[in-house]
């Protein structure tokens, strides 16, 4: 390894900042955190003075609010606020009020910008109430929207979105007053922000699409295009990403017709954003090569340059991409200091961390060194504190402190990630805050090292973690819509906090004991990284969750919950009005997802039991064999299983304890979380059924001949109304559920579920019904004050082939349909045994006492013990997710 020596200008700058002289760095693997963006996306203008109102003696003035203007676009917050300022003064000494206002307004803006919330509420105060003082003419109306528009911004920012959402619902009426459409859209855009975070999202695709229908009625102009750009990035942060696409293709179009070369470039950097994240990879980089073509603008260009950098990596480009990187290099040292360059420095040091990090090393020489990677932090952070960014400073000096890191100076480290982190939370940054609390957490536990779970640095990394932990839920709903980056690296970024805390909490102790408390803190951790999974999943933060306890639920079940950890299996066993137990598996991850993936594998129909069976015992060993005595003396009936990672995708009912199937021992079900958990058991009379199928093909999808006989069974068991083929559309669906109590929905239909939530649907007769509008569908009874659906059975779903994460997808569906539980199958099952499984299943239901668990069992166990169906292929894949009782 070489040493990195920082020259004496940057020891300077460091030492400044009070963080002593550093000496030597050495660097390797680097982690790959989010691209630090600007917060939020709420939309607002730049507002410029009032012409009508400027006269001779306040040119001064006016020229300041265009320097001002000019400092703000560059990313120069600073200089903007101390001109902006003078203007205002200058603009008040001459009782100009509304050049005044409009001065204090961008202002806010500025300030907002450096994290400075108090001045900001302070001018944009100001602000409106000089506009509410005067009389309004229409251009006075449209600046005051353009002020009302910043302080929703501010509002959102603070946390009080529907304050904000009021803010921006004036700002619209006052833009519709004055016929302004673009400001109608823009406000639209910016309610759906509001409606997003207080979690309706309904109400986000109605404004939403109301935005839409005012931009399609335009002609076309660069408005129009800024519009749509607009539009379809709003789309693309709440999730909506196929349209999304649509939309912004509209405004590349426009923007071609225009022959607008800025114009065009936005918008093909915004369609490989979106093709990013519907992990397009290869078209992703063609719009950015392309924005790279039409570019006018150095800084653009070098943005679409390290979005293609990033993209090369990602898909393992290797030779491309340490090019591309030894050329971008050069064009950093010509940027201005502004934010937008901090930021690129920033993300050239991540991509060049990914490279450093593969096994190959640095290759071929052409990427720039760790050497001069410290170099260009050393610098940037230099340039921040010109800047008086404590945001861009937050970053940098968080990023050089993983040098450290890398290198194990843990001393030198974790003063730079304290005052990293001091940064960020003085800026009012919980999306940089939590990433040094993390860190600093890291640092910690590499101090306290292994066996020391009692010291003070061990309790001190602990704290760090859980204040990581408490930022991260706090930041729900703006971590999965405000970063496209931050999303998408949640593998990375998110998900390790979680697990590396759970691995702190269950590190033992000298004496070989894990505290209950400890315990405890682990299963609520795991838990929440379960929520945080579905949040990211559904690209918003649309669960509410309460803790549920074991006892409270179900006396005669138990709750195993097994986390993977990169050395090790933990699980942790919630038995009724008991302590919790823990055993531990030492066994790498990577061996463990091929154990799995082979037991998955195994399942198929054609495999022998001398394949299959010694792999589900090794599973059963891991997660039940410990346990089992304490199962035995607690009366225990029903198994919980709360599974991890590539756990999921295999059905716990075929686990093999060398004798007999987990199923012929226990009723099993699946939850994505307890506190997820609805813990009331099945009204029993009547149960009524609707029934939804497709027996015949449809939309490039077969038939599925066996429907029609699933369906005789069904009402030969239960009270029943069906709708088959095209009787079943979404709308009637809708319907019928509105009209009517159903206990149960029964859809037999094809359907996928996959770890992306737009590839996650129902099959009806008309459309493909995708996740997020099933539960728009099956929650109408709900909006009509009926009781919600307590079972949801899924006949003909399968997990998506090829994605090991598809099972999140189910679990996707099981929450977001509204049900109590979800029966579901993890793959395509044979019609004959579908058929009999169903008439067994509704046969036990419909009895007196039985829980749903109890009937899955009963069904399982009915198709078990008939000699063409005992293969695991036939019965394991139907499992109950949610409420098992």
């Amino acid at each position: 390894m070489t040493p990195i020596n920082l020259n004496k200008r940057f020891k300077n700058v460091l030492k400044y900042l009070g963080l002593g002289t550093i000496t030597t760095l050495l660097s390797l693997s680097l982690a790959w955190g989010g691209y630090p963006k600007e917060a939020g996306m709420a939309r607002v203008n730049i507002a410029v003075p009032d012409a009508s109102a400027v006269q001779s003696s306040v040119q001064n003035a006016s020229q300041l609010m265009q320097e001002g203007l000019q400092h703000y676009q560059s990313g120069q917050y600073t200089a903007a606020v101390m001109v902006w300022k003078q203007a205002a003064d200058a603009f008040a000494a001459r009782e100009d009020g509304i050049n005044q206002a409009i001065a204090l307004s961008n202002l806010a803006l500025a300030y907002h910008q450096l994290g400075r919330l108090p001045e900001a509420n302070e001018a944009i105060t100001t602000s409106l109430q000089i506009f509410q003082a005067k009389d309004s003419n229409t251009n006075r109306l449209k600046i005051f929207a353009q002020a009302l528009n910043t302080q929703g911004k501010l509002q959102l920012a603070q946390g009080q979105a529907q304050q904000a959402l009021a803010t921006w619902q004036k700002a619209t009426e006052t833009y519709q007053q004055v016929g302004d459409k673009t400001g109608v859209v823009r406000s639209l855009i910016n309610q759906a922000q509001a409606l997003r975070a207080l979690g309706f999202y309904q109400r986000v695709k109605d404004t939403l699409e109301q935005a839409n229908q005012i931009l399609q009625n335009q002609p076309d102009s660069d408005i129009k295009a800024a519009g749509l750009l607009s539009f379809g990035e709003a789309l693309r942060l709440v999730g909506d990403l196929k349209q999304s696409q649509q939309v912004l293709e509209q405004s590349l179009a426009i923007s071609q017709r225009l022959q607008s070369p800025p114009a065009i470039t936005a918008a093909l950097m915004s369609l490989g954003n979106t093709a990013y994240a519907l992990q397009q990879f290869e078209q992703a980089l063609k719009y950015y090569q392309q924005a790279i073509t039409t570019s006018t603008s150095p800084t653009t260009t070098l943005q679409a340059q390290l979005n293609q950098l990033r993209l090369l990596i990602d898909t393992e480009k290797w030779a491309e991409a340490e090019k591309l990187s030894s050329q971008i290099l050069p064009q950093l040292a010509n940027l201005p200091a502004t934010r937008t360059s901090i930021y690129a420095r920033i993300n050239l040091i991540q991509s060049l961390m990914k490279l450093w990090s593969r096994e190959s090393g640095v290759g071929s020489g052409e990427v720039p060194t760790p050497q001069a990677a410290a170099q260009i932090l050393a610098a940037t952070i230099e340039q921040a504190k010109e800047l008086q960014d404590q945001r861009a400073q937050a970053y940098a000096l968080g990023y050089l402190s993983q040098v450290y890191e890398q290198n194990q100076q843990w001393s030198e480290a974790q003063k730079l990630t304290e005052k990293a982190l001091l940064l960020a939370q003085s800026s009012n940054a919980p999306d940089i805050a939590y990433q040094w609390q993390w860190q600093l957490g890291r640092l910690l536990k590499a101090q306290a090292g292994e066996g020391k779970a009692n010291s003070s640095t061990y309790n001190s990394a602990i704290t760090a973690y859980k204040e990581a932990i408490n930022t991260l839920n706090s930041l729900r709903k703006d971590l999965v819509a405000t970063n496209l980056d931050l999303q998408f690296s949640f593998r990375e970024s998110v998900e390790p906090v979680y697990r590396q805390f759970v691995g702190l909490l269950l590190q033992r102790t000298e004496g070989g004991e894990i505290s209950q408390e400890n315990l405890k803190l682990a299963r609520e951790v795991i838990e929440s990284l379960q929520l945080a999974e579905l949040d990211n999943f559904f690209r918003e933060a649309c669960l509410t969750a309460q803790p549920e306890l074991i006892d409270r639920v179900d006396s005669q079940a138990a709750v195993i919950y097994p986390i993977i950890l990169p050395d090790r299996l933990e699980v942790i066993l919630s038995l009724p009005n008991q302590p919790l137990r823990h055993y531990t598996t030492a066994i790498p991850q990577s061996e463990l997802d091929d154990i799995l993936n082979k037991a998955r594998r195994s399942l198929r129909r054609t495999a022998l039991d001398a394949e299959r069976l010694p792999l589900f015992q090794k599973v059963y060993d891991w997660l039940v064999r410990p346990a089992e005595s304490d199962l035995a003396a607690s009366g225990i009936k029903t198994l919980v299983f709360a599974l991890d990672g590539s756990l999921k995708n295999l059905p716990m009912a075929a686990l093999y304890d060398g004798q007999q199937y987990l199923v012929e021992k226990y009723g099993v079900a699946l939850t994505p979380s307890l506190q997820l958990l609805e813990p009331q058991a099945l009204t029993r009379q009547p149960i009524k059924v609707l029934v939804g199928g497709l027996s015949e093909a449809r939309q490039g999808f077969s038939a599925l001949p066996g429907v029609e006989s699933e369906v005789v069974q069904i009402q030969s068991k239960l009270p029943t109304e069906v709708l088959l083929n095209q009787q079943f559309t979404s709308t009637a669906l809708q319907s019928q559920i509105k009209a009517a109590p159903f206990p149960v929905v029964h859809l037999a239909t094809h359907g996928q579920f996959s770890s992306e939530a737009d590839k996650t649907f129902i099959l009806a007769w008309d459309e493909r019904i995708d996740v997020k509008q099933l539960g728009g569908v099956l929650q109408a009874r709900e909006q009509s004050d009926r009781k919600p659906i307590e079972l949801l059975v899924l006949s003909a779903c399968q997990t998506a082939s090829g994605d090991n994460r598809a099972a999140l997808g189910l679990a996707g569906v099981a929450v977001r349909s509204g049900a109590r539980s979800t029966l579901a199958t993890l793959w395509p099952v044979d019609d004959q045994s579908t058929s009999e499984f169903m008439m067994a299943f509704y046969q036990a239901l419909a009895q007196l006492q039985v829980t749903k668990a109890q009937a899955l069992r009963d069904a399982q166990l009915a198709l078990l013990k008939q000699p063409k169906f005992r293969h695991p292929f036939y019965w394991a894949p139907f499992v109950l997710i949610g409420n098992w009782l």
